[in-house]
């Protein structure tokens, strides 16, 4: 698919949305409008003069696609030049002028993506969409698309749910239209569970793949400084700009069989590097991460060899891969339903023979009972005759000569039947060949039911060996249940010896409490021992020093009895 076509594509959907009465014509004053957004976008120098001769006001009225496709052609795609334009700005004017009539997602805004990702979805179904028109995507390419956003997510896509939503699914010329795959994918279907923001990434990350192209740090030749560029792969070449925008385009690394692409060791403070080596020089470049390292040699590998096979584009290949697969499987279809039509015959041909052979089966004992009955008869006859002979013989000599005649016609009708005969064993011999070929034609059936039979005791050995495996998973599971149930035996042991240990403790508790309670009281009797020693010591020393008439008190402690105080003091510390 050229870039005549791939532009064709979208201006078809702006034409058909500017066609507002679905007449196949639009109006001359559109049909200007949209010429001249055409050419700003594409990059063409206006041409006031043709524009305004070619939609003149007169009486002609609405131009139709095939009226509008001169001067399409003239005017504007034969001055296309690939790379002078940005062809995401084409695409979204077209998006915008067939998405504002067509496209109608959820008003809730519970879409399951955005506009912006619609519009990357709406990119990617004109690439993949059949070279005919009205555009549609068949069910093959559907999947296809589905599953590498599905495979960006790390989702695996419902394949059979796919098939049934596509069977119950209204398909015009074999295929999907874009505004029907929108309403699939926003429906929800096949990325329930999925946030938008995952889905976006994904899309994302298709429409780059797809489109080839995204941001690089490249290593400048001159300063040997590192910028972030903008890359985009074609077959012919890697050309990179300042920005996604590529209004101002930096420079172009032509590709051809000389190139190569190596994978370098991180260095500079740079990882993830590679370089493109040409016949002139070498291109240093570092990706974001190691996927996209391996993406981006991948890309630039493959359009080496595509151009030096002579081809566009990777995905243009695979998509034209893809289509003819379909047609071989469509023509393996056709050839299987011709088969199938041809069995069909010779089973009606067998039969048919087989009806004949009846019938001739039939007509042999038919002329077996002729025969027969022609036999009686014939001996009836010839008893008759003999009879007739006999009594002939005794008559006279002139009935001899009657019998000799008569023996004649008898000798004809003979020969006669000896021809009827010799034509039933012909008759014969051709149902013995009819014979043959319906043993041969069972011969064959027999072979194919052998086959038959081999395929099923083929598929006999699968079913055990998937009985088999169902029983060691079995056996497993026995397995795995009978140790639980032991662990769970070892576990109640350990609890019961638990609790006999907390009881154990629980009484030795018991007796500390005890214990304390028979030393608080031996304390409290020491403690009441005590205070009875201090008394009687007190009352001792009183006893032991008598008071005179006209002493004080304060001379007790110095008095005669002076020296018994240490004694009374080693006797209460002998008490305690």
């Amino acid at each position: 698919m050229d870039l005549r076509a791939e532009l064709l594509k979208s201006i078809w959907y702006a034409f058909t949305a500017l066609d507002v009465e679905k007449s196949g014509k639009v109006s001359k004053s559109q049909l200007k409008v949209l010429s001249h957004n055409l050419y700003t976008v594409l990059c063409i120098p206006h041409d006031p003069v043709a524009l305004e001769e070619h939609f003149r006001d007169d009486d002609d009225g609405p131009v139709s696609s095939q009226g509008y496709m001169p001067y399409l052609n003239k005017y504007i795609l034969d001055k296309v030049e690939e790379g002078a334009f940005v062809k995401e700005n084409f695409d979204e004017l077209c998006w915008t002028l067939t998405a504002k009539k067509n496209y109608k997602p959820d008003r809730n805004g519970n879409s399951v993506v955005s506009h912006q990702d619609a519009f990357k979805l709406w990119c990617l179904f004109n690439f993949l969409s059949e070279d005919k028109y009205p555009l549609v995507m068949v069910p093959d390419e559907v999947e296809y698309l589905l599953k590498k956003i599905c495979t960006a997510m790390n989702v695996e896509l419902n394949s059979c749910e796919l098939e049934d939503y596509l069977s119950q699914e209204p398909q015009g010329q074999g295929g999907l239209t874009v505004w029907q795959f929108l309403d699939m994918v926003n429906s929800g279907r096949f990325l329930r569970g999925i946030e938008q923001e995952a889905i976006s990434m994904a899309v994302e990350e298709v429409y780059q793949e797809v489109i080839e192209d995204g941001y690089l740090w490249k290593k400048g030749q001159l300063r040997r400084n590192w910028s972030e560029r903008w890359f985009m792969l074609k077959p012919s070449a890697l050309s990179y700009y300042m920005s996604e925008e590529r209004k101002e385009k930096k420079g172009s690394i032509t590709l051809d069989k000389h190139c190569c692409v190596e994978v370098l060791p991180d260095r500079d403070g740079k990882r993830c590097m590679f370089c493109v080596k040409t016949s002139s020089r070498t291109y240093e470049m570092s990706a974001s991460d190691t996927r996209q390292r391996q993406e981006w040699t991948l890309a630039i590998q493959t359009a080496i060899r595509l151009q030096a096979e002579g081809k566009k584009s990777l995905h243009k290949d695979l998509k034209q891969k893809r289509r003819e697969q379909r047609e071989q499987r469509e023509q393996r279809k056709a050839a299987k339903e011709e088969e199938t039509q041809r069995l069909k015959q010779l089973q009606e041909e067998k039969e048919r023979k087989l009806q004949e052979l009846e019938l001739l089966k039939e007509a042999q004992r038919q002329a077996e009972i002729l025969l027969q009955e022609e036999e009686q008869r014939r001996r009836q006859q010839h008893e008759e005759m003999q009879r007739t002979l006999e009594i002939q013989l005794r008559e006279a000599e002139q009935a001899r000569a009657s019998m000799q005649a008569e023996m004649v016609l008898k000798e004809a009708e003979a020969e006669r039947q000896r021809k009827r005969i010799l034509e039933l064993e012909d008759m014969q011999e051709r149902l013995q060949e009819a014979l043959q070929q319906e043993v041969k034609a069972r011969q064959d059936e027999e072979a194919v039911r052998y086959a038959q039979a081999r395929l099923l005791a083929e598929e006999e050995e699968k079913l055990k060996q998937l009985m088999k495996l169902k029983e060691e998973q079995e056996e497993y599971i026995i397995r795995t249940q009978m140790e639980k149930q032991v662990l769970k035996q070892e576990m109640e042991n350990k609890n019961k010896c638990l609790e006999e240990a907390q009881k154990q403790l629980e009484e030795v508790r018991v007796n500390r409490q005890r214990v304390d309670q028979d030393v608080m009281a031996a304390q409290r009797k020491l403690r009441q021992a005590s205070t009875n020693v201090k008394h009687w010591n007190v009352q001792m020393n009183r006893l032991m020093h008598p008071i005179g008439p006209g002493d004080k008190r304060t001379n007790v402690s110095g008095g005669v009895f002076a020296g018994y105080q240490p004694l009374l003091s080693r006797r209460d510390s002998s008490l305690k």
